[in-house]
């Protein structure tokens, strides 16, 4: 069978398998969940009257079978996204793992936000119900993270076994003799596995002294390399060749590639490495390289939004009492509204009204500028540990961080996020005076950040500023989530809260 056809076999082999452990790990999970939710009796005695034929026998509603077939599409849509099918030879099993894992992920919340959803609009919602629908998506997530993972790594295992005898190689040609390049043909060297079988290298000349000390063959100069291509069997062409000195040579061995059916790699640095995320984005007539201060993977932003939603929706459901206690306290204890709202800056730089409970006397904002000799932070913020214009409820308030609840609001109307960097005052804004400071708002702002739960108001801007970029660089939802747990103590404790 030849190498394209028996990749689109294993392709198609792989999406199969996807959608079975999908849906077989969905189907138990509802099952497992629907009995332990009935009998209320423990895990082990909900699945000693398990049977598989009570699955079988199970009748489907046509909706059901409707709604099954657009998840199916959508978990497709994250697995293709996140290049799951694409060629992974190249890549570690850590690499795959994370990619594996941040697609279940993401259909998980998007199959969480949509029960969620449902049964808040069909007047189903309850402390139960919300039980029954978080246990029934971790018994989904966790199966099938589990089995996807093992399987893939399993089938990256034996294909590179199988590489280690010859089989399913990929012959490659380097263009270029410099450094990168022998760096690259040494790599392959020593990972067998990977399957790269090196024909040589293509350039001008004999190359440098290095080159010809390092026994590689050059076998090609760059003119002759479109007859070299035709006689000889080759899958991929890998150019190391610098884009800005040798735009034309490269230009024309791309156009001479793509006549006869060659895959190009480059190995190149466009931009400076601190430049930002670079990404190739097609349109339609043509391409773009772009660089982005954030990492802004579409699938990656949906499902911090599905977090975001089920969140903040589930948040405000369960402190809805505390809401109600709260707002009685702030009105019958001082003058003015029970909310405080004033214009935030959100995503780049968006004016937005953030929420809270009022915690200061009304008309506070117009006393700021007689207080600002008292200002106990760096930078343009301004923080007072006996802030006269605080209320006795407010100063509780703060101390517990009950004021910023309201801003779930925020995060349910999209403004802003659970975790993210916090949201700044234009006054304080317009205090900035490092560019470097601005990249914070290349996010949404969030209800909790790193600086939130090291000490807040105990840190120097400096540093608060540091940890927002360095959050911003470092973003998984897999940091969301453990901020969100680390805030829970550093809240309890109270630290640095003024």
């Amino acid at each position: 069978m030849r190498p394209s056809r028996r990749r689109s076999l294993t392709v198609v082999i792989l999406q199969l398998f996807d959608l079975t452990a999908m849906f077989g790990c969905l189907a138990l999970s509802n099952l497992v969940s629907a009995k332990l939710s009935a009998e209320s009796l423990g895990i082990t005695s909900a699945l000693e009257h398990f049977s598989i034929s009570e699955l079988a026998e199970t009748r489907i509603p046509i909706q059901s079978v409707a709604l099954a077939l657009l998840f199916s599409m959508i978990w497709h849509a994250f697995f293709s996204y996140f290049k799951l099918y694409n060629s992974r030879r190249l890549t570690s099993m850590l690499d795959d793992t994370r990619q594996i894992l941040k697609a279940t992920t993401a259909g998980a919340l998007v199959l969480l936000t949509a029960d969620i959803a449902s049964r808040f609009l069909s007047g189903g919602m309850s402390g139960p119900v919300l039980r029954d629908v978080y246990l029934s998506s971790v018994l989904f997530y966790v199966p099938v993270s589990f089995v996807t993972v093992t399987a893939r790594l399993s089938l990256k295992f034996l294909l590179r076994q199988v590489r280690l005898y010859g089989r399913n190689l990929r012959y490659v040609v380097l263009v270029g003799t410099g450094t990168r390049a022998m760096k690259l043909a040494a790599r392959f060297e020593r990972a067998p596995e990977l399957g790269y079988q090196l024909l040589g290298f293509a350039d001008d000349g004999t190359g440098d002294s290095e080159f010809q000390a390092s026994g590689y063959v050059l076998v090609s100069d760059l003119d002759g390399l479109p007859e070299y291509l035709r006689t000889t069997v080759i899958d991929e062409v890998i150019i190391c060749l610098p884009i800005e000195s040798r735009y034309p040579e490269i230009s024309r061995i791309v156009a001479d590639c793509a006549r006869q059916g060659i895959m190009v790699r480059f190995l190149s640095e466009i931009f400076q490495s601190d430049a930002g995320y670079l990404r190739a984005e097609q349109y339609a007539e043509g391409a773009f390289i772009s660089v982005s201060p954030a990492k802004v993977e579409v699938p990656r932003l949906l499902a911090k939004r599905a977090l975001d939603f089920v969140g903040s929706l589930t948040l405000l459901f369960a402190f809805a009492p505390l809401f109600l206690l709260v707002a009685a306290l702030v009105k019958g204890t001082s003058r003015g509204p029970v909310f405080f709202v004033q214009e935030r800056l959100g995503y780049n730089k968006r004016l937005f009204p953030l929420v809270k409970f009022r915690t200061m006397q009304v008309g506070a904002e117009a006393r700021l500028d007689e207080l600002k000799a008292a200002n106990e932070v760096d930078g343009p913020a301004f923080k007072m540990t006996n802030d006269p214009r605080v209320t006795t409820i407010g100063k509780f308030l703060r101390k517990t961080s009950i004021d910023e609840l309201p801003q779930l609001l925020n995060v349910l109307m999209g403004d802003m996020s659970l975790v993210g960097p916090r949201p700044l005052p234009v006054r304080d804004y317009n205090g900035f005076e490092e560019d470097w400071h601005r990249r914070r708002f290349s996010v949404k702002p969030g209800l909790t950040c790193t600086w939130q739960i090291s000490g807040r108001s105990d840190i120097s801007f400096s540093d608060w500023m540091r940890m927002d970029i360095q959050y911003i660089d470092n973003w998984s939802l897999l940091l969301d989530l453990s901020i969100l747990l680390g805030t829970i103590p550093a809240v309890v404790k109270g630290r640095g809260a003024r």
